[in-house]
């Protein structure tokens, strides 16, 4: 079982998340690297999806920016066991095959069509209504960017 967790706390509350380091050590070296050094705080959930997910990570807030602690990407860590199988679950956001950087989403119902094509890492644990809550803020289209900005203050690694 995991020990590592992370402390979000945003503009409308917080919540924990389980950090699957044993399974995916490499993802989780990136998210905990970017986030003890502050690389998320000021952040915004830039997409958010009702029905489906959450995304944030991207310190450009457009969805196209962001990097790893190595570089502009690194590999996916797929492992057939972490499935996106309900709401709660932390998985990097991609443009395909070995494009992971800063974003991740976290989804709000079970999406199965993107098992095998994103690194689940975590699940929420505590606070999960605080996720709902997000995932229910208007949104503007095209982008599906919210109204009014979820901001991520700060993200706390728990090792």
């Amino acid at each position: 079982m995991s020990k590592t967790k992370a402390l979000f706390d945003t503009s409308m509350g917080s919540f924990e998340v389980e950090l699957f380091e044993d399974k995916t050590p490499k993802t989780v070296e990136n998210f905990t690297g970017l986030a003890k050094k502050g690389y998320y705080d000021g952040v915004i959930f830039h997409r958010v999806i009702a029905d489906f997910m959450i995304q944030g990570g991207d310190p450009t807030g457009t969805g196209r920016g962001g990097e790893s602690i190595w570089g502009p990407k690194f590999n996916d860590e797929i492992v057939k066991e972490l499935r996106h199988t309900g709401p709660g679950i932390l998985s990097m956001a991609n443009a395909g095959p070995n494009t992971n950087g800063s974003q991740f989403f976290i989804t709000l119902v079970p999406t199965p069509w993107l098992d095998g094509k994103h690194t689940v890492f975590g699940k929420v644990t505590s606070g999960m209504e605080v996720v709902e809550a997000i995932g229910a803020t208007e949104t503007l289209k095209p982008f599906d960017r919210p109204v009014v900005d979820v901001v991520i203050n700060t993200i706390k690694v728990i090792e």
